[in-house]
């Protein structure tokens, strides 16, 4: 993971990394410090030019532990800098998440469900000391039925957690390696993967993906 692969607005994003300010490269430098689970892959993707000056994205998806290959939960994390800053950010940096997965039919319903969700989150962030200040975001359940040629499918139910915060760095580069691995850990538990031992806040374990009907 290298700056060169970041995007600055108003360009195409291949300009040479020196380029790029010294904090927005050691923050990106240090995204390659984070490490998630073996479950979770982690690959880059094109950043967003138009949310601020600098951008970095990431793309990750949460594989069944059991080793079926089978995709539990999907998101991107996106790093972006602004040297000037930004009041609504509170700060140079922010960092910017979605995360999906798809729930049991049953698990959907439980009234606790977005609360439980955004626990997991604050909760994998202050597992790891990972300070940060001004977040926000919404937890969204969405249901599908199938019909016609696509009736045999089961209902389907979809989380969506879409967070933003920011890291605390002051006027350095942040610590961003252990948000990255926070916001992993996150992914896992909306997959319905285990807690790792020693996170907070995670007060309820969904189920995995409902296998083939």
């Amino acid at each position: 993971m290298t700056a060169a692969r970041a995007s600055r607005a108003g360009n195409s994003g291949g300009d040479d990394g020196d380029s790029f300010p010294l904090p927005f490269r050691q923050a990106v430098t240090a995204l390659s410090a984070a490490r998630p689970r073996p479950q979770v892959r982690i690959s880059p993707l094109p950043a967003p030019r138009r949310l601020a000056p600098y951008a970095f994205a990431l793309e990750a998806a949460v594989s069944d532990p059991d080793g079926a290959g089978e995709e539990l939960a999907d998101g991107r994390f996106v790093l972006l800098h602004d040297p000037e800053g930004q009041e609504s950010w509170q700060g140079m940096f922010r960092v910017v998440t979605l995360g999906r997965a798809e729930l049991e039919p049953e698990m959907a319903q439980d009234p606790l469900l977005p609360e439980v969700t955004w626990s997991w989150l604050t909760g994998a962030l202050e597992a790891r000391e990972a300070e940060y200040g001004a977040p926000s975001g919404t937890v969204t359940r969405s249901g599908s039925t199938f019909f016609g040629g696509l009736a045999e499918r089961a209902p389907q139910e979809v989380l969506e957690i879409r967070a933003s915060w920011t890291p605390a760095g002051g006027e350095g580069a942040p610590e961003v390696a252990a948000h990255l691995s926070a916001w992993c850990e996150m992914l896992c538990q909306c997959a319905g993967l285990p807690p790792e031992t020693g996170d907070s806040g995670s007060v309820v374990q969904l189920p995995q993906r409902r296998g083939p009907q």
